[in-house]
Order: C-alpha cells, then sequence, then structure tokens
C-alpha cells in the first residue's frame, strides 16, 4: 500500500512511535491521520503540532475503539490503514507480577488489537481494500528476560496478526506486524542494556522502516533487522536457542 492519499488511524498517538508513523505517513502524502490516545489533552496536543486530528480513546475500551472508528468514518469517509499501536511495559516474572499486571497487559497489547479489527474491517472488507499495522516487539518473536508479562502478551499480539492475515488475506486486507528492539522514547531510553537489544533507534528510523514494509506488504516489520535471524535460528533449533537465552540471563545477572 501507498501513503499518498490515505487517511490513517494511529492509537498511542501522542507518543514517539505514533507521532514519528503520522509525521513520515504525511511526508509520504497521506490524506489525513487521525491519533487516538488516552489522555485529551496530550494527544491534541500532539496533533496541533503535526497538523492533524486528535482524539482522545481508552483503547482497552471497545467502544471507545468503536467511537474512533465511527468518527473517522463519518468525516472522511473511510479509513484505509489502522495502525493499533498503544502499549506499555510490565514488568515481572511469574512469582512477582501480580493477576492485575497480567491482566492489564493482556487488554492492552491483546485485546486492544482485537477491538480494533473488530470495528474497522467490516467496511475494509466492504470495500475489498485495507491494512491493519499491529504494533508488538522483538520480544513476541523471542523472549524479554525479567519481563513475562509483557513478553507473552506481545507473543500473542504477534500470533492474532497472524490470524488476521490467513483469514482476512483473501478479501483484500493487509497485515503487518511492527516488532522492534529498543527505540528511544518514554518507554525504552537510551539507558536500556543487558543484551535484549542490538541498539536503541530513533522513532523517525523505524518510521521509515514501517513505510517501506507496508509498501511492500511485509507482514513482519522489523527496524531492527538482526531479529531475523534471531528468529530463523530460533526455529532451526529451539532447544539451542533457550540454552542461548539462558546463558544470555545468567550473564545479565553477573
Amino acid at each position: 500500500m501507498e501513503m499518498k492519499d490515505r487517511v490513517v488511524v494511529i492509537t498511542g498517538g501522542s507518543g514517539g512511535i505514533g507521532q514519528a508513523m503520522a509525521r513520515a505517513f504525511l511526508a509520504e502524502g497521506a490524506k489525513q491521520i487521525v491519533l487516538a490516545d488516552l489522555h485529551e489533552d496530550a494527544v491534541q496536543a500532539a496533533a496541533n503540532d503535526i497538523g492533524c486530528i486528535g482524539i482522545a480513546c481508552d483503547v482497552t475500551s471497545e467502544s471507545d475503539i468503536e467511537s474512533v472508528v465511527e468518527q473517522t468514518i463519518a468525516r472522511e469517509g473511510r479509513i484505509d490503514l489502522f495502525c493499533s499501536n498503544a502499549g506499555a511495559g510490565g514488568a515481572g516474572l511469574l512469582t512477582d507480577a501480580t493477576n492485575e499486571v497480567w491482566q492489564n497487559q493482556w487488554e492492552l497489547h491483546v485485546m486492544s488489537h482485537l477491538y480494533a479489527a473488530r470495528a474497522v474491517l467490516p467496511s475494509m472488507i466492504a470495500r475489498g481494500e485495507g491494512y491493519l499495522l499491529n504494533t508488538a516487539s522483538a520480544a513476541g518473536l523471542l523472549a524479554a528476560m525479567g519481563s513475562g508479562p509483557y513478553t507473552v502478551t506481545k507473543a500473542a499480539a504477534v500470533k492474532l496478526a497472524e490470524f488476521l492475515a490467513i483469514t482476512h488475506g483473501d478479501d483484500g486486507i493487509g497485515v503487518s506486524v511492527l516488532c522492534p528492539q529498543g527505540v528511544n522514547t518514554a518507554m525504552a531510553p537510551k539507558s536500556l542494556g543487558d543484551g535484549q537489544t542490538d541498539g536503541i533507534i530513533e522513532p523517525e528510523q523505524l518510521a521509515q522502516t514501517v513505510v517501506e514494509c507496508i509498501r511492500e506488504g511485509r507482514f513482519h516489520v522489523l527496524p531492527h533487522p538482526e531479529v531475523e535471524d534471531y528468529v530463523r535460528r530460533k526455529g532451526d533449533d529451539v532447544d539451542r536457542w533457550l540454552i542461548g537465552m539462558r546463558r544470555l540471563k545468567r550473564n545479565s545477572q553477573a
């Protein structure tokens, strides 16, 4: 999909990745960008700065997602690309992460994508065209040590994107899943370490990778290209991969 003249919704739009994608899409000639985010003041400020529309939205509320879709279609006539991008960290392991943390991560990283797909797919399928970009993480393809809720829910986000691509690819719907490692945002500052990233990239670099992958219709959007090799090695020998991850965990705690 080319971005020229497209109508795009981006959740998590007031943050670094969301804003960077909005600017990149506008630079490619997008017709309209709608930013959706939890805090109205922040999303309106971002929208005013970029020159687009801002709507307050709790992505863990299906009715809020439906409202964003309905408002956008009423205003613009259609949605060409829905970027389900909102997310947050969730630290802890099995024993120290509370049930509330697990549930919140599930609602934010899985159900929000499901709500978006439910809301926007009917109109896309009726037109025979549309695109979904779901933000997951390299942790969803591999693992993030010390963050069980984040890793597990991001893996579920990847699987949901796969399911959507399989189920609706023949309906004219493109699907991509964004799986970065560290990005220089409030969620992953430059101090991120312990060997779990191949470098902290800027949101603008990530956004250019998103544009290229959507143009080419590629499922995995990997701003850190090394991740593709890691996923291949994991698939070749998962037992060896697990041994290597345990070694990395020990080294990070040394």
